[in-house]
């Protein structure tokens, strides 16, 4: 061991306590909601295959309008959870990842590259094996289908493992699945996207230019990002691009200091403490409770429901659910461990410490549970197709499937390792 390897493996207890003290209770947080989100999962399924069945679909075909003549807005109930609760999802996700990128996971070269490396062989192995099984297929336009990772139900089950998953490598999945959400964000806005209206979308350029100078200025006060959140949502709603992209692109432009505070730093105490009242911060402290146990279980309730009676056995041979259960199942896992060793054996990356490739092999495998984002987008891919039916099998079955190979290999795995293991596979 060097020199600095010496120094870096020498941690003061408080300091410990300030890096893993605000990770674990995000993650408590995502566990807790992913038990909701599997509820509400279970309810969409069983209230679609129930005697009232007509009653679950019909439900959210209602209409409902917003504002005043004449101005105002008609969506269904489906519309208004996927485009306007969920562009709340995506705002949460995006403050999350301009945290990352700032003062997280992704904020230096050394700490980011095992889960950039990790997530991009997770997007592009996945994606490649669905065009492959769906190729001359119309089913070949959901190939964005198995990229993302849902966090809350990959974190649920790593938490449900305890030391069987090292503080490390839950800290790698959780930056992993955000890197995971930002592919995910670029692909629904560059090949999910309709038709482009030019002035809609110049009219969200001037909202954004204004959301950034609000930033420059480091406004604190949260109405006034609100109030151009919500016309910057309705501009992009009427552009072509999808209506949640306008919930990243608010969330970037969100201060994460005060005005003479530096970004949150997770070895400097000070810079931490300065940074916890900014407007980042408490939108996120805000928001967490509201999606995990509102917005995400809606959108299950809403998207997961499949009817799995006589035409299950028809659906389940079909190449678009073979493709996201092949791409989950085996694409993810293949895909994140091929990368993330491709990286360390360059020496641009290292494992977490006290962690080895058969745990990381597990992890990697609990990437591929999808649900969320892969529901959104088999939605966006399809629309009211019958691909649509054959993908959200695909997304349940592929993600339990997932869950179970990351649970079953974790579970064997040692609880401590030696120093050679870490670097071999």
């Amino acid at each position: 061991m060097n020199h600095t390897e010496k120094r870096d493996a020498v941690v003061r207890p408080g300091t410990i306590r300030r890096v893993l003290g605000p990770f674990e209770e995000f993650v408590r947080a995502e566990a807790s909601g992913g038990i909701v989100l599997l509820v509400a999962a279970i309810v969409a399924i069983g209230w679609a295959n129930s005697p009232f069945s007509d009653t679950y679909h019909h439900l959210w075909e209602w209409k409902l309008s917003l504002g005043w003549q004449p101005y105002y807005l008609t969506l269904s109930l489906h519309e208004w959870i996927n485009d306007a609760l969920m562009a709340v999802f995506f705002f949460l996700v995006g403050l999350e990842i301009k945290r990352e990128i700032l003062a997280g996971e992704l904020a230096s070269v050394r700490r980011a590259a095992l889960p950039i490396m990790g997530a991009l062989g997770g997007m592009i192995v996945p994606a490649l094996l669905f065009v492959l099984v769906t190729r001359g297929t119309p089913a070949v336009a959901g190939w964005g289908i198995p990229m993302a990772t849902d966090i809350a139900f990959a974190l649920g089950v790593a938490t449900l493992l305890g030391p069987r998953v090292p503080p490390g490598l839950k800290v790698f999945l959780a930056a992993l699945a955000i890197v995971d959400d930002i592919g995910a964000v670029l692909v629904i806005a560059i090949f999910y996207t309709a038709q482009i209206n030019v002035a809609a979308l110049a009219l969200a350029g001037v909202l954004v230019a204004v959301l950034i100078l609000l930033n420059f200025l480091n406004v604190q006060r949260a109405l006034p990002y609100i109030a151009i959140g919500i016309a910057l949502w309705l501009a992009v709603l009427n552009s072509g691009l999808h209506a949640t992209i306008a919930g990243v692109l608010l969330a970037f432009t969100i201060p994460a200091t005060t005005r003479n505070s530096k970004p949150t730093s997770i070895t400097k105490e000070s810079d931490s403490s300065a940074s916890k009242d900014a407007l980042l911060q408490k939108f996120e402290h805000a928001l967490h409770g509201v999606v995990a146990f509102g917005i995400m279980p809606m959108f299950a309730l809403a998207n997961a429901g499949v009817s799995v009676g006589q035409e299950f056995a028809m659906l389940v041979r079909q190449p678009a659910m073979f493709a996201v259960v092949t791409g989950l199942l085996i694409g993810k896992p293949l895909g994140i461990t091929g990368f993330a060793w491709a990286s360390v054996r360059l020496n641009v990356a290292q494992l977490p410490s006290n962690s080895n490739w058969r745990q990381l092999i597990g992890v990697a495998a609990l990437g591929g549970i999808g649900f969320t984002m892969s529901l959104f987008i088999a939605a966006l891919a399809y629309g009211e197709n019958i691909e649509l039916a054959e993908a959200k099998i695909g997304v349940l079955l592929g993600s339990l499937a997932a869950g179970i190979l990351g649970w079953i290999v974790l579970r064997s795995g040692a609880f401590t390792v030696s120093e050679e293991s870490t670097t071999t596979l």
